[in-house]
């Protein structure tokens, strides 16, 4: 099988089996991992606390286009995404590894702006950047590995959810989407429109903090909205097995995008990836809780229920099943 059949998550199923294939004897680090293949960091007991890992890559055409993207930018982003892994498991980032793939006749003071952007967010989260590797490629391709901890015994975890909690979502989503519809389309806004959307594509910003006040606060289950707000809960369901309806009308959808792309806001706010928002699931009392303590909006969204692991349900207010067929990304098989 082809891994364009298997798509991204199937191969990750893949890999996971032949990863946590029973072997004798077994490495003795393996008592220490607390979370394995499957979350979005792996975690282990370290010595007086639980350390947490993630690792993420930009491809030069697939995550980003250099007519469009300044390196600043794209250092930025590229230390965000693994910021938002850590911060979807309520973690504290402290330390990175850049690995870098270039292609020789690539002008040096590219790399430096590069850099230059991963210092402002690193020094934004005080995260040191320790190391990496540097080789040469046809087409640019950054990948981050960050190490973080965590204030308490268990992390925020896509498992941990159950029939009766609330489904819930940090800020607005779609707004990504659109800033890269914007910039590929070259479209004209006003600039306060164009300046907001640009950022949510180009510069996003992690929900570190929030995620730690999620742990602290009593939520269990989390994730960070990558792939879209429909595909993550989806991941959480299944790895909780659980199922979960969404009401579309319940989804906070910006103004901007009202305005500017009035047809397509719905499906950009469901299905938009790269938000870098918390969707996190809890009881009633403590999303109050959530709403009380944290300076940005949180909205309910949905409900978890019993039913097939991963199903998803998409309805209005009038309580109509919508047929949903923009699920979110995949590498390998989305467009």
């Amino acid at each position: 099988m082809k891994v364009s059949e298997l798509g991204e998550f199937g191969l990750i199923e893949l890999l996971a089996k032949v990863v946590g294939a029973k072997k004798e004897p077994k490495s003795a680090a393996w008592k220490q991992v607390l979370v394995g293949i499957g979350d979005d960091t792996a975690a282990w007991q370290g010595d007086g606390c639980v350390q947490l890992a993630t690792t993420d890559s930009l491809v030069q055409d697939t995550h980003f286009d250099l007519k469009y993207t300044r390196w600043e930018d794209l250092g930025w982003k590229a230390i965000a995404v693994n910021l938002s892994d850590i911060a979807a498991m309520g973690g504290v980032p402290k330390y990175a590894m850049v690995s870098l793939a270039l292609p020789g006749e690539m002008d040096a003071d590219y790399v430096v702006c590069l850099y230059q952007g991963m210092g402002e967010i690193a020094n934004k989260f005080d995260v040191a950047i320790v190391g990496g590797n540097i080789a040469s490629a046809d087409k640019v391709n950054i990948t981050v590995s960050l190490i973080g901890s965590l204030e308490g015994k268990t992390p925020l975890l896509r498992s941990a959810t159950c029939p009766g909690d609330l489904v819930a979502i940090t800020g607005y989503t779609g707004m990504a989407a659109a800033g890269l519809r914007m910039l590929k389309r070259k479209l004209k806004l006003d600039p306060k429109s164009s300046e907001l959307l640009s950022a949510a594509h180009l510069k996003p910003m992690p929900r570190v903090k929030e995620g730690q006040t999620l742990l602290k606060l009593g939520v269990k289950a989390a994730i960070d909205i990558s792939d879209g707000l429909i595909a993550d809960l989806a991941h959480v369901c299944k790895a909780s097995k659980v199922s979960a309806t969404i009401n579309k009308d319940l989804v906070p959808v910006h103004p901007v995008l009202k305005t500017h792309f009035p047809g397509d806001c719905e499906q950009m706010a469901l299905a938009g990836g790269e938000d870098y928002e918390l969707l996190f699931t809890a009881s009633n009392r403590v999303i109050a809780k959530v709403k009380q303590s944290l300076s940005c909006p949180v909205a309910v969204i949905g409900e978890v229920t019993k039913g097939t692991p991963g199903e998803m349900k998409v309805v209005d207010d009038a309580g109509r099943i919508l047929d949903w067929q923009n699920k979110g990304w995949e590498h390998f098989k989305s467009g």
